[in-house]
């Protein structure tokens, strides 16, 4: 229990926030249509639905970001228009967004001093992250610079900055998404003690799993109605996953390693790239190969080489010598990614707005940005415009894609169908050799699942697929092989049948050592 929270606010049973007929449209299009359910205190409370099913749009009315159309907000039994997010906070409603917005040349205290009202001293503030990091288990050290910190720790700041302000209500955006199992497991101890304590958490995750570990109930949104509010624990992951997508769900079992063999296509040898920035990392001797017909996953937590090494291999960094990059034996090193397109490699890049896709532009013009090069929509300079037209409907129509228009531009679309349209533009071009990093990013279950399905099925016909995940549960479904990326140095890869989430999760946090690869090592 937190220090200006009354008793009967925080005994279990009696609720804490509850909504009412919630209504929003932006424009024609309407994010929440009648949504409503209660959040009890002390209650783990998921808050379930697809890309687009209105979550986001929600929770930012209870936060004060948005306010609703019609429909009303009852905090302790009280009516209430949530004015702004520091209206929300002095209600006792606190946030810890997905992206974090940590100064990463500050300290740990500056971080949390900055959300706090002026007046205390640095060395008072760090005396109380002591207390509440000792009381809760959370082990954050206030003078620790954020820099320095893993992923992980950093998250750890920002659940204190939020506890600081003394909230009855916790909303966490995916909050395991760039966590190890490891250190998801303290996560979710520390938000059992919360809720013990009557803490509030409104909990947003697409890893039914863990939905099903952690939360005792469970409100589904699909395309902004109420579906309803279930026992977690009493439904299996494929129904809660059938209720969001309102159909039937198929299942991704691990992959096997092939029994022969396998011929390899892409190899990297030797590879450095110093740091391009203070705050960059740099990558050190990795060496791997991708073999003709496998998924190769390269795990990993956020911030340890992932960026450096994906413009690496898709050569918008030409900074290596010679035969660090080949593929089918043909040196690529100095390619740009016009030319290695050329040498049927694909790519989709983590960030799908602004660098996978141009938001202000057609999908047409998209799907032209990476084909250009191949001569399937231009020659000689002239630009087939009905072909790009047709191959961006072609895409579309191929991988499922739901436009709210024809030819809509990309910002047009929802998070995962832009995602599915970057993967299918490059999958439909069967490229001998697809990288890929966070397929499926931010995603719903439908849209994680058809992504999967299709890099498993390009990998099936022959070519070879590399990808660059966090999600442990992704690598496992898809991956034949995989290897950890730490600190700028790669593992050894691992068959994926023969190891264990666990393994991987301690080489991902630094706990186990990296045995290295050498680049002939295939299987």
């Amino acid at each position: 229990m937190t220090g200006s929270q009354r008793p009967d606010e925080t005994s279990p049973g009696k609720t804490l926030l509850a909504a009412t007929g919630i209504c929003k449209h932006f424009g024609d299009f309407t994010a929440n249509d009648d949504v409503g359910f209660e959040i009890e205190a002390g209650e783990i409370h998921a808050l379930l639905g697809e890309n687009g099913a209105g979550k986001s749009t929600f929770v930012k009315m209870v936060y004060g970001l948005l306010q609703p159309d019609s429909g009303q907000i009852i905090w302790r039994g009280e009516p209430v228009t949530i004015r702004s997010p520091q209206h929300a906070r002095e209600l006792g409603i606190g946030m810890v967004f997905q992206h974090f917005s940590l100064f990463q040349a500050l300290t740990v205290a500056e971080n949390i001093a900055l959300a706090l009202p002026p007046g205390e001293s640095l060395e008072d503030l760090s005396d109380r992250v002591r207390a509440m990091s000792a009381e809760y288990g959370i082990g954050v050290d206030p003078d620790a610079r954020i820099h320095n910190l893993s992923v992980g720790e950093q998250q750890r700041v920002e659940i204190v900055r939020c506890l600081l302000q003394d909230p009855s209500l916790l909303i966490m955006d995916e909050p395991t998404s760039v966590l190890t199992p490891q250190e998801t497991d303290q996560l979710f101890d520390v938000l059992r003690r919360f809720s013990s304590a009557g803490v509030a958490i409104l909990f947003i995750s697409h890893k039914l799993e863990e939905i099903r570990s952690l939360t005792r109930r469970a409100t589904v949104l699909r395309r902004g109605k109420n579906v309803g509010t279930v026992d977690s624990a009493s439904r299996s992951s494929k129904q809660l996953a059938e209720m969001m997508v309102g159909s039937s769900v198929g299942d991704i079992d691990g992959q096997e390693a092939p029994k022969s063999q396998p011929d390899v296509l892409f190899a990297v040898r030797g590879l450095d790239r110093p740091p391009a920035t203070p705050f960059a990392t740099p990558l050190r001797n990795l060496s791997f190969v991708a073999c003709a017909g496998e998924v190769l996953g390269i795990a990993g937590i956020a911030g340890n080489g992932q960026d450096e090494l994906m413009e690496a291999l898709t050569g918008e960094w030409t900074g290596a010598g010679r035969n660090v990059f080949t593929i089918n034996g043909r040196d690529i090193t100095r390619d740009g990614p016009s030319r290695r397109r050329q040498h049927s490699i694909g790519f989709v890049p983590e960030e799908r707005n602004g660098h996978a896709a141009v938001p202000g532009m057609s999908l047409a013009d998209n799907a032209l940005l990476t084909s250009h090069s191949l001569g399937d929509v231009a020659s000689r300079g002239v630009i087939d415009s009905d072909r790009t037209r047709q191959m961006a409907a072609e895409i579309a129509g191929a991988f499922d894609v739901r436009l709210p228009q024809e030819n809509p531009i990309a910002s047009a679309l929802s998070g995962g169908n832009l995602q599915k349209f970057v993967v299918g533009r490059e999958i439909s071009k069967q490229p001998s050799l697809f990288i890929v990093s966070q397929p499926t990013w931010g995603v719903d279950v439908g849209a994680a699942l058809f992504i999967r399905r299709a890099m498993l099925e390009l990998a099936e016909s022959g070519s070879a697929v590399v990808m660059i995940s966090q999600d442990l549960e992704e690598i496992f479904a898809i991956s034949h092989r995989v290897a950890v990326l730490h600190d700028g140095q790669m593992s050894e890869p691992m068959v994926t049948a023969d190891t264990t989430a666990e393994t991987v999760g301690l080489l991902m946090g630094g706990s186990a050592p990296l045995k290295t690869a050498g680049a002939g090592d295939a299987a």
